[in-house]
């Protein structure tokens, strides 16, 4: 993954959009951050996100049907493509292995 970045918003959204699986869509999003993590984002902060996550190739969006409840407007869906899976488990190992490195009594457990 060498020349990638991934910062802590994108990072916590890629999971997020794992955790709702075929119910990642952008008002899911938002309350599934904000249940999770008590952190209330705005959708131009989330669909700008999303936006960037998308041109780098780690998700990818399909409208969903219509629907009556939403005055006929179509949801946004969004999925984790392979190249966005592997980021977040390369983001994952490296966070592991830094923790791993820690010494107990930095952290006071001994």
């Amino acid at each position: 993954m060498k020349g990638t970045y991934l910062g802590e918003f994108e990072e916590l959204l890629l999971l997020v959009i794992l955790i709702l699986a075929d119910e990642a869509y952008g008002v899911s999003i938002k309350e599934e951050i904000l249940q999770r993590t008590q952190r209330s984002i705005s959708r131009g902060a989330l669909h700008t996100s999303l936006t960037r996550l998308e041109k780098k190739g780690y998700v990818q969006s399909a409208f969903g049907e219509a629907t009556p409840v939403r005055g006929g407007r179509r949801k946004k869906y969004y999925q984790l493509t392979q190249e966005g899976k592997t980021v977040l488990e390369a983001v994952r190992n490296m966070r592991e292995s830094l923790w791993k490195a820690v010494p107990n009594y930095k952290l006071g457990l001994q």
